[in-house]
């Protein structure tokens, strides 16, 4: 599962991206986007006066822009913990959620991120029955305030349309998730049942049958499958609904779309957020640092190390989903 005291990982914004005056972002070392002056506009006209304490500045995820520079909606908090605190937001699609995170938590794609660390203690003071609310460029959470000084975009930016990976990569990658000389049938991930009737298994024969729909299959046994607020099971499809994705499989759109209708009442709010982030291949700093090492735009080793070690279980798991995608895209799409 995802822990929610998270492990601090690398940036993940797309390399040589602009970026703004040297304020709160740039000094602490943040890549950022800037947004088109007519969206800074939108959001100044959106945000009510009655709300004009000064807000604590962080680096967002332009996967929740939306969110943030919409209209002020009530929010609810979800969980809270020093390192980060999530609030479901109700949307004409249903229901989103964003997080508040602290720079040494996991950079997950539907984050605002402090310039500050938990050991600061910025977000311990926020309990479950807090009010909240999100929209006019802020979140807002009982006395916290926090609005978007900077951004950042959670969809790495790979060579296209479909991106070589260096084969030393991902056996490096490969050694490390399984261990070198390992079988691949003897890892097992905890939450989730092994042996050769468990879904693991079953992922393997499917990828080892180059069979997308057997894969699709076993979502039915993943999604929703472990404890925590993001089970193993839905870390293992997230990493490869974005590996699909990011690696320009022709059917990742399918896959992904039948994956998270799967996860509607099956799995938790957060974890729905974060397959719906997977499916548009928005994903973890860590992650995505995985990804530009495999195609050689950064080392690979460090960022190898950074993915595994986050959470208790959800940097293996998204390793094992991005493994996954890799074969499936080697395996289908190999010329006969």
């Amino acid at each position: 599962m995802r822990t929610i005291d998270q492990t601090a990982g690398p940036g993940g914004s797309r390399p040589g991206a602009q970026t703004p005056p040297r304020g709160h972002a740039a000094r602490a070392g943040l890549p950022t986007i800037p947004l088109p002056r007519e969206s800074a506009q939108a959001t100044a006209r959106t945000a009510p006066p009655a709300r004009a304490a000064t807000a604590v500045p962080a680096s967002a995820s332009t996967g929740v822009a939306d969110l943030l520079r919409g209209p002020v909606r009530p929010a609810r908090v979800l969980f809270s913990v020093p390192a980060a605190v999530y609030l479901q937001v109700p949307t004409e699609r249903g229901g989103d959620v964003v997080g508040v995170l602290t720079n040494d938590a996991a950079r997950l794609p539907l984050a605002c991120v402090l310039f500050r660390p938990s050991n600061g203690r910025p977000l311990v003071a926020l309990p479950p029955d807090a009010p909240a609310e999100v929209g006019g460029g802020r979140i807002v959470v009982g006395d916290l305030a926090v609005s978007a000084a900077a951004w950042w975009d959670p969809r790495p930016r790979l060579p296209r349309p479909r991106p070589a990976l260096l084969p030393e990569g991902v056996r490096q990658l490969r050694n490390a998730l399984y261990g070198e000389g390992v079988p691949h049938s003897a890892f097992t991930l905890p939450g989730l049942p092994a042996g050769p009737g468990g879904p693991l298994a079953a992922l393997r024969g499917a990828v080892r049958r180059a069979d997308l729909d057997a894969a699709l299959r076993t979502a039915t046994r993943l999604i929703g499958l472990g404890p925590g607020l993001t089970p193993a099971g839905d870390d293992v499809m997230a990493g490869t609904m974005a590996g699909l994705v990011l690696l320009g499989h022709p059917a990742a759109e399918r896959f992904s779309a039948a994956v998270s209708a799967l996860a509607a009442g099956r799995t938790t709010e957060l974890s729905r957020a974060l397959l719906r982030h997977a499916a548009a291949g928005r994903v973890s700093a860590e992650y995505a640092a995985v990804l530009h090492g495999l195609v050689g735009e950064r080392p690979l080793a460090p960022a190898i190390d950074g993915l595994l070690a986050t959470g208790a279980t959800s940097g293996r798991a998204m390793a094992l989903g991005l493994c996954t995608a890799i074969d499936l895209v080697d395996r289908t799409m190999r010329p006969r």
